[in-house]
């Protein structure tokens, strides 16, 4: 898939390249007459032959056409769309060099950004790489030049819909089952009026929301509901806001359960959970493995969300403090902990990008710190993290340029020791990169 960006003609025909090395994001990095060109579809170590796709002050880009020699590392992509649809960037890497080329981004990061080093770096967390994405929000586009309805992610550097008709990385119940509910959609008069469908899947159920821009027919909505119920869905619309968001029929209660916590967590297929039921389990074993909480301690929760690690960390504590800044998810979280016959736990509403200096909870000593922060990291509470006197924090990142930024801020300003971190593959076949982060004083 070729792409225009910018003003600058791009070269005609064919180029070779050797490829260096991968960029965070998974393209081939060479270097050609001095610039850096990064080679979408390449892999280190493979000479290649490739088309320019933009040419910039600083570097150009370009798109494989042909391998001369494929590296080892390279497999066959488990989808026929790869290359062309922009949900996955790493399935032409074999999966344990997916999983090194994370860890060495993580590493790369915090010596780069956040000059430290950890002790030691720990194996990296894997469940299976296909069928594991359980959220997911979805295009949808009808094409009159096709008299066809695409439903997928977008295409690579593009507004377009993937055209597929299966997505090998979605819960089989809905990524086995595309086209049927394409074709569907394409007999309703609204067709071009559904922009959007959110899948939100629990431990036993699937919710899928269609976003209108228009009403269903009465006819339209009965297809709908039947269709819905023969893949075992349970259909939601949204037609105005996320406030609106309804059943179609029945209503759903969506849950995932920890096993090994004996925890269930009821949640909304609107509200922020973790894609990957299989990594998270493992990544919450691992946060009382690495954070090691003990009866008589008091431990604060930041970032807490419905309470994924709040609860866990409870079956264990003294006292919890769990703080986040959505009302509707501190609410959940209340009710998960009530619901699980648990009580040593005060919630707080707060946005934690603001001043704290009148929160209670903020001038309180905790004996550990957890945290998992949105991308943007948590720079903003660090010099409170270390005013708790917390003598271990343990830091859950979804990016690793942000958590390198904040270990640097823990480390060389306020006395912490990065003790251990390692990666978790949330989002395989993605340059996604998931981690944990333990600091001690």
């Amino acid at each position: 898939m070729g792409r225009r960006r910018g003003k600058k003609r791009l070269p005609e025909g064919e180029f070779s390249a050797v490829i260096e090395s991968l960029s965070h994001d998974g393209r081939g990095v060479s270097r050609i007459n001095g610039k850096t060109v990064f080679i979408h579809g390449a892999l280190p170590g493979e000479p290649v032959l490739f088309n320019y796709c933009y040419i910039g002050k600083t570097h150009d880009e370009g798109i494989v056409r042909e391998i001369l020699e494929p590296s080892d590392d390279r497999v066959k992509p488990i989808c026929d769309q790869f290359g062309v649809c922009g949900g996955c960037s790493l399935q032409h890497i074999r999966s344990d060099r997916q999983i090194r080329f994370k860890q060495q981004a993580l590493i790369d990061a915090l010596h780069r950004i956040g000059k430290v080093r950890p002790e030691n770096v720990e194996s990296p967390i894997t469940s299976h790489p296909s069928g594991y994405r359980k959220k997911a929000r979805l295009g949808v586009k009808y094409v009159a030049a096709k008299q066809k309805v695409l439903i997928g992610f977008r295409e690579r550097g593009s507004s377009f819909i993937t055209d597929i008709d299966r997505c090998p990385v979605l819960h089989p119940s809905v990524g086995e089952n595309l086209r049927p509910l394409a074709d569907l959609i394409g007999t309703f008069s609204i067709r071009d009026r559904i922009p959007q469908i959110e899948l939100a899947v629990g431990d036993d159920g699937v919710i899928m929301i269609f976003r209108l821009l228009e009403a269903l027919k009465p006819e339209e909505t009965e297809r709908l509901v039947a269709l819905c119920e023969r893949y075992h869905w349970t259909p939601y619309v949204q037609e105005a806001g996320p406030d609106s968001v309804r059943p179609l029929a029945d209503e759903l209660q969506l849950y995932y359960e920890l096993p090994g916590e004996m925890l269930r967590f009821d949640f909304l297929p609107t509200d922020f959970t973790q894609v990957n039921t299989g990594v998270n389990r493992m990544m919450i074993a691992q946060a009382m493995e690495w954070l090691r909480p003990s009866p008589d301690e008091t431990i604060l929760d930041l970032f807490c969300g419905l309470g994924n690690f709040t609860l866990p960390l409870a079956r264990r504590a003294r006292q919890v403090t769990g703080v986040e800044g959505d009302v509707a998810l501190v609410h959940r979280a209340k009710e998960n902990m009530e619901k699980n016959g648990i009580s040593n736990v005060s919630y707080h509403v707060a946005n934690l990008y603001e001043s704290l200096e009148h929160a209670s909870w903020a001038r309180q000593h905790y004996d550990a710190v957890l945290l998992d922060p949105p991308r943007s990291g948590a720079l903003e509470i660090m010099p409170l993290i270390a005013a708790t006197g917390a003598s271990r924090v343990l830091y859950v990142s979804c990016y690793p340029g942000t958590l390198a930024r904040d270990a640097g801020e823990l480390v060389n300003r306020h006395g912490y020791r990065l003790v251990k971190a390692g990666v978790m593959d949330m989002f395989p076949h993605t340059a996604h990169v998931e981690s944990m982060a333990l600091f001690e004083k």
